[in-house]
């Protein structure tokens, strides 16, 4: 396809609009108009979806092919551009999080009364953050962007967090500095290595280190293929590295929880899917039993601690590492169909679980509090709530017709054919989750009304509304329709396959030796 300088403009545009934004809804406020930075943020972030649109014909006709790059050149001599790129997944994954953007600041409207200014400038970066981040191709843009994540998610959890937020805060920026600083020294080690291919030069560029990693020596290979996954796998986050998600989720502000849920935690698994696999598919390939091994451990311990817990936000937040726990597991079964399921569940979890911190936000704006014992018999005065609340759990759950179902099946459909055992235990998953998720319904909306401060609150407002249907439609849209989606997701996922297939990496036999023994 064709690029155009309206194309050039657009992907800019779309990644540092939000900064432009935040900067103007921060500075151009005058005294005594504190509500003006929402509305700022709420046209910038519709603004920026709207520009993002603009690439869906290119991901739906030409999903494997870049179809709008920008290459501006940055610092020459050490060969550093602002490379950027966007196709079937990494289009997907951006119009997820312009979507979510908005969502969330129409989910905050009236949450956050003080410091309004403060939140959606930090806000607004974190969008571009994330936006840079499935966007680069060049690995010193890429590691501004991760970082550019880490700030403001920081601030947003210290300044505008409940009780432990500051614990949860250093709990989060230990953990995820700790991956960046190994994944600094794997991107060093890997501009370093490949002068020699260079003309001495060396080179960032993802796509041409693609092609001379399996040239480099194997212990510089499993290095840095190490250096990177530990620090895609503490995003993600991967059992046992997730300790931090509980605590950074469950004191968050709402639109915190669902973009970290939403999109921030996909960008771990995308920097598996673009730079960890293709670049060193032979280490892939031996470190996929251990990866689904821990896979399905995550899936089911998320889903047994989840059923243990009594406030609502930490149950949804443990559902997220079970949840992200089936997309690792697509991913390394190497199978055509259960790497697409992953790359669909990545979206599908976005929905659903960003849903379900909007569901739980607005409960705890009305109430102040988000223990299920305090609750019961919502659904006599709570009517639009309950409905709107069942079917997101419903999509969460997996239940056929709705998205969570989709992607789930063709990641057990694929990882059966690797190895049975595999699949049936991450199937438990599913159950649980429905166990957890349904008790939750049960104790928070069924039985008598028969605590006083339950029986004046009041049922979800348009604007409250409004944020959880438009989910749902794509909830729905995905269930009963999937194949635009999956369409767009195949030429990344084949990428992947292909890469560990080739004769050095054996990858079929290597995964399939515990079914034959």
């Amino acid at each position: 396809m064709e690029l155009t300088n309206l194309q050039h403009v657009s992907l800019l545009a779309m990644v540092f609009l939000p900064i432009a934004t935040a900067l103007l809804a921060a500075f151009a406020q005058p005294v005594g108009r504190e509500g003006l930075s929402r509305w700022i943020a709420l046209a910038g972030s519709i603004l920026t979806l709207l520009i993002s649109l603009r690439f869906v014909p290119g991901i739906v006709h030409d999903p494997g092919a870049f179809t709008a790059s920008v290459n501006i050149p940055w610092i020459e001599n050490l060969n550093i551009s602002l490379l950027l790129g966007l196709d079937g997944l990494s289009g997907s994954l951006v119009i997820l999080t312009n979507l979510l953007v908005l969502l969330s600041i129409l989910g905050s409207w009236t949450a956050i009364q003080k410091r309004q200014k403060e939140f959606y400038f930090f806000l607004l970066l974190l969008q571009s953050g994330i936006l840079g981040t499935f966007l680069a191709l060049d690995l010193v843009v890429f590691y501004i962007f991760w970082e550019l994540m880490l700030v403001p998610l920081y601030f947003l959890i210290g300044i505008f967090g409940s009780g432990r937020r500051v614990y949860a805060t250093m709990k989060f920026f230990l953990y995820t500095m700790a991956g960046s600083v190994l994944m600094l020294l794997g991107i060093l080690t890997l501009y370093f290595q490949s002068r020699p291919f260079w003309n001495g030069q060396g080179t960032f560029d993802v796509l041409q280190l693609t092609e001379i990693t399996a040239r480099l020596p194997s212990t510089v290979q499993m290095a840095v293929f190490a250096a990177f996954m530990l620090a895609f796998a503490i995003k993600v986050p991967l059992f046992p590295l997730h300790t931090w998600l509980p605590d950074a989720h469950t004191e968050a502000p709402t639109a915190g929880s669902v973009i970290l849920a939403g999109v921030l935690l996909k960008t771990g698994v995308y920097g598996m899917m673009r730079f960890c696999i293709p670049m060193f598919p032979a280490m892939a390939v031996q470190a996929a039993p251990l990866m689904m091994t821990l896979a399905v451990v995550a899936i089911i311990y998320g889903a047994l601690t989840a059923f243990a817990q009594t406030d609502m936000k930490r149950l949804v937040a443990y559902s997220s590492v079970s949840h992200m726990g089936f997309i690792v597991l697509g991913i390394f079964a190497f199978q055509q169909q259960a790497v697409t399921g992953a790359a669909l569940q990545m979206l599908n979890h976005g929905i659903s679980t960003g849903g379900l911190f909007l569901c739980v936000g607005y409960l705890y704006e009305r109430r102040h509090t988000r223990e299920m014992g305090e609750f019961g018999g919502l659904a006599h005065n709570l009517k639009i709530y309950a409905v709107l609340t069942g079917l997101m759990v419903l999509s969460s759950v997996g239940l056929p017709g709705l998205n969570g179902f989709v992607g789930e099946f063709l990641i057990l459909l694929g990882s059966y054919k690797v190895w049975w055992l595999w699949a049936v235990a991450a199937a438990t998953g599913v159950i649980l989750a429905a166990c957890y998720l349904l008790r939750m319904m049960q104790l928070t909306f069924f039985g008598a009304l028969d605590k006083d401060a339950n029986k004046s609150l009041n049922d979800l407002n348009l604007r409250e509304a409004f944020t959880l249907a438009a989910l749902l439609l794509f909830a729905f849209w995905i269930g009963l329709y999937p194949i635009p989606f999956t369409r767009a997701l195949d030429p990344a996922s084949a990428t992947i396959v292909r890469a560990v297939e080739t004769p050095e990496t054996t990858m079929t036999a290597r995964l399939s030796a515990p079914a034959a023994r």
